[in-house]
């Protein structure tokens, strides 16, 4: 038994770790020891809008991703506060520099796991079955499964205006070879664009001109294992500042010579972070950009400007930036570039991640379509377990959409596929009432101890946690609070009407104006509890009705979710599918009926002739 996992950036990572921990031997390739692992090529920041999700469902399924950001972070904020508990997402801004050295380091001391430099040349297939790999220096290692993890290297070129440089980020070479090996294999490839804005030192900056961002006091870790540490602190101040017209007048009249604009790139960029030429382009109605300037690391003077990504020349560049206030004498470290590269195609993949045609062959992260750090880490998490199922000969795991962000991630990629860097939004789930980060561990801790990940002392804190959550909400319910003069002017203060008889503590807590630590005061019994199990139960009962109505559409959904559809279904002969239909789901060949309906150009009336094919079948 052994696994073989090719990159060792986020989802290389978390796939090798996963493998490893669960008892299969594991090597990990990478291009470079000393840059590749745990790269930050872009800013250096775990999570944000639903990538925190993503983020406290990889720890609560025992990934390493939380952990090495609470160890590593320098800022901490918990984004959208003053929204609905669905879209709170934790954000840390990282030490670039230790975040690389905590995950070099956790990888070289995991047992069964092992790290080598070496550059992945050649996949080797027979009968439809992995057989192993091949290095740049005609090594050869035999295994029976392979994860592919490459990130942006496969067949990669940076460019900075009309200069085409064959390159992965941060100078490392592109992997090429490999490239026309997966081509070789039939899978099929694409082609995409994403880029990074300029570095620049923090002495040239005038930080007097720019607004603070300060970090959260106190702050939430992003680990379920540290909830209860205390002594964590902001280490830097971020700043915030903004684009003119003056900037934008200077992009317009040097369009000519942006790559983007120009034809010279033929990549597809991604939607939701684009380039500020893109940027003024598409949005010509606004007068100003904003953008942040955020430290890098604790031992580095480099500055990473947040939003101010270009691939214009570094001529232009420079004037743009010093158009900025606050950056008219700003000095480049490093220039702003975009890069190219090739990915597959993420229909070829099943829900498992392991490629339809080619058994043991696993794909994860930006590899299989993705942008972002945490989507890359969730897939590599997914692929890791179940490559290390499948060569134990156990069943592999699919993820459902009602059950995590996880889940709705690989959905979107393998059913609907994608034409530019998918990243993840709260907004791509029905269900993001229940899938919040605060209850991640209570959505998937359970499953990661059945499967291995989770050890037994985290298991027993996480039941500890739901006891206290279950008795606390359980006594609110039952809990009375007396009339009182007290009581009326304080309910009247917060705008509410106020009670003569008493009420229920969570008809009260329900009141959109009243919180739960609101009403302390008025709640004698009331124990002493961390504040994330206070957390827990004011949502719970707040959005009790939400909640109940969500789950109720979960399991109305099931029923199509769960159905499955036989392997040897011929979908060109079902009389009554569209002709489209018959070719989506002849490609596709989804599992279920559920994952069927969202495949695109396949209507509720294809969904109706399948059941009752699948009928008439039984």
């Amino acid at each position: 038994m052994h696994i073989a996992v090719i990159g060792a950036g986020h989802a290389g990572i978390e796939a090798a770790l996963a493998a490893a921990r669960l008892g299969v031997p594991t090597t990990l390739f990478t291009l470079s020891l000393d840059g590749a692992i745990a790269n930050l090529p872009c800013n250096p920041c775990i999570g944000g809008s639903a990538k925190g999700h993503l983020v406290k469902e990889i720890d609560a399924l025992g990934g390493e991703m939380a952990k090495a950001s609470d160890a590593t972070f320098i800022q901490s904020r918990m984004l959208n506060r003053g929204k609905g508990p669905a879209i709170h997402s934790p954000r840390v801004q990282i030490d670039r520099t230790a975040y690389h050295l905590y995950m070099k380091h956790i990888l070289e001391t995991t047992d069964n796991l092992y790290l080598k430099q070496a550059e992945i040349t050649d996949i080797s297939v027979s009968d439809g079955h992995v057989t192993g790999v091949t290095t740049d220096l005609h090594e050869f290692y035999a295994c029976d499964a392979v994860i592919i993890a490459t990130g942006t290297y496969l067949h990669s070129q940076t460019i900075v205006g009309d200069v085409f440089t064959p390159s992965g980020p941060d100078g490392i070479r592109s992997a090429d070879a490999l490239s026309d090996s997966l081509k070789k294999l039939g899978i099929p490839m694409m082609r995409f664009k994403t880029g990074t804005p300029a570095r620049i030192n923090r002495r040239s900056i005038d930080f007097s001109e720019l607004e603070e961002q300060i970090g959260d006091d106190p702050i939430t870790p992003l680990s379920f294992d540290n909830a209860d540490e205390t002594g964590y602190e902001n280490k830097v101040i971020c700043h915030i500042t903004y684009t003119n017209k003056n900037t934008h007048d200077i992009i317009l009249k040097n369009l000519d010579r942006s790559p983007l604009y120009s034809g010279l790139v033929k990549g597809v960029g991604p939607r939701y972070c684009p380039s500020i030429e893109d940027k003024v382009v598409r949005f010509a109605d606004k007068e100003r950009h904003q953008f942040f300037v955020e430290p890098v690391a604790l031992d580095s003077e480099e500055m990473y400007i947040q939003g101010f990504s270009s691939s214009m020349p570094i001529d232009v560049q420079l004037d743009m930036y010093h158009s900025v206030k606050g950056l008219e004498n700003c000095e480049f470290m490093r220039p702003a570039y975009a890069i190219e590269y090739d990915l597959c195609d993420p229909t070829a993949l099943l829900a498992t991640l392991e490629f339809k045609n080619i058994k043991g062959l696993y794909g994860a992260g930006q590899f299989n379509g993705t942008s972002g750090y945490e989507e890359a880490a969730a897939q590599g998490l997914v692929a890791g377990i179940n490559a290390a199922r499948q060569v134990c000969g156990k069943e592999q795991i699919v993820f459902e959409r009602s059950g995590s962000y996880i889940g709705t991630l690989i959905d979107d990629l393998v059913t609907k596929g994608t034409c530019e860097p998918y990243r993840m939004m709260t907004s791509r789930s029905e269900y993001r009432l229940l899938l919040r980060q605060d209850n991640a561990d209570a959505r998937l801790t359970p499953l990661g101890h059945e499967i291995g990940l989770v050890s037994e002392a985290k298991y027993q804190r996480y039941l500890k946690k739901q006891a206290l959550i279950d008795a606390e909400i359980e006594r609110v319910q039952s809990t009375t609070i007396p009339p009182s003069k007290e009581l009326s002017e304080y309910l009247v203060s917060c705008g509410t009407a106020e009670t003569v008889t008493g009420a229920k503590l969570s008809d009260l807590i329900r009141r959109p104006q009243l919180s739960y630590k609101g009403l302390a005061p008025f709640d004698k019994g009331r124990p002493t509890l961390p504040e994330y199990v206070c957390e827990e139960v004011e949502i719970t009962i707040k959005y009790e009705g939400y909640i109940r109505r969500q789950l109720s559409e979960v399991r109305e959904n099931s029923k199509l979710e769960n159905r499955r559809l036989p392997d040897d279904i011929n979908y060109l002969e079902i009389s009554g599918l569209r002709l489209e239909a018959r070719q989506k789901l002849e490609d596709f060949r989804p599992k279920t009926l559920g994952q069927a309906s969202r495949i695109s150009g396949v209507n509720p009336a294809d969904i109706s002739v399948l059941l009752i094919y699948l009928e008439t079948r039984r």
